[in-house]
């Protein structure tokens, strides 16, 4: 054996090892917002995305103007970029772009990503639309709205009371169980603001009726974790009984 295999056979071995190489990696830096800043409004496509997908992870308020001048770009990976940015950075000023962009927007990707940055405005102008796509819309903007209207728990009561009847309906009747699932997240929100009166209770009876009677499992799951989330005496009286038989 030569020095260079003996070389190799000791550091081969695990006791040899640097701690260092099991540290989990660094993680990277969040964008610098001074050097994103101007390139939102340069003449080149891939710089105007660079900054708009910067400001998904860091807010400025200067950075909003331009980031709803970018819902209407060219490309729809400029214009997806800027949503998910004002969903980051939510503003008053871009409830009505991200409303007029999901109304018109040919492409599913900005359109979902309009809802989820609505959702996160807390403004009671996004309440119609939401509610809108969670009636009309391809099933991945469904599947947001469904969550963006459970966000919408704080704006206020009649926010809250216009929004559960099309998301029990949801709940009974969207064909795809991921949308299901977002709905029994949301009612879960909207029945922690509420009083116990007759609209909160045909809440829960929506969310017992999922979690007994759904096929989907991940439905029933979510559905049940909405029900210990809001600690109604019933649902929890339920779960328990299912729990001693055996059924979860």
């Amino acid at each position: 054996m030569d020095d260079y295999d003996d070389l190799k056979t000791l550091t081969d071995g695990g006791e040899f090892e640097s701690p260092l190489d099991s540290m989990d990696e660094v993680e990277p830096p969040k964008p610098d917002p001074e050097e994103m800043l101007p390139l939102l409004t340069s003449s080149q496509p891939q710089q105007r995305m660079l900054a708009a997908r910067a400001f998904c992870e860091v807010q400025d308020p200067r950075a909003i103007p331009h980031l709803i001048e970018l819902l209407k770009d060219a490309c729809p990976l400029i214009r997806v970029s800027a949503a998910y940015a004002l969903g980051r950075n939510p503003s008053k000023d871009a409830v009505e772009p991200l409303i007029e962009q999901l109304n018109r927007d040919w492409n599913g990707y900005v359109r979902k990503g309009a809802v989820w940055a609505l959702g996160n405005c807390g403004d009671r102008r996004a309440l119609a639309p939401l509610l809108d796509a969670l009636k009309t819309e391809i099933s991945a903007v469904r599947l947001w709205a469904a969550s963006s209207l459970g966000q919408m728990a704080a704006v206020g009561y009649d926010t809250v009371i216009a929004s559960l009847p099309p998301i029990i309906e949801a709940l009974r009747r969207d064909p795809v169980p991921a949308v299901r699932s977002n709905c029994a997240w949301a009612l879960g929100q909207l029945c922690r603001e509420l009083p116990s009166n007759v609209v909160y209770a045909t809440a829960i009876d929506a969310l017992i009726e999922a979690f007994a009677e759904d096929e989907d499992m991940g439905v029933r799951e979510d559905a049940k974790a909405s029900l210990l989330r809001v600690g109604d005496p019933r649902g929890l009286q339920l779960i328990e009984e299912l729990e001693v038989e055996g059924w979860i």
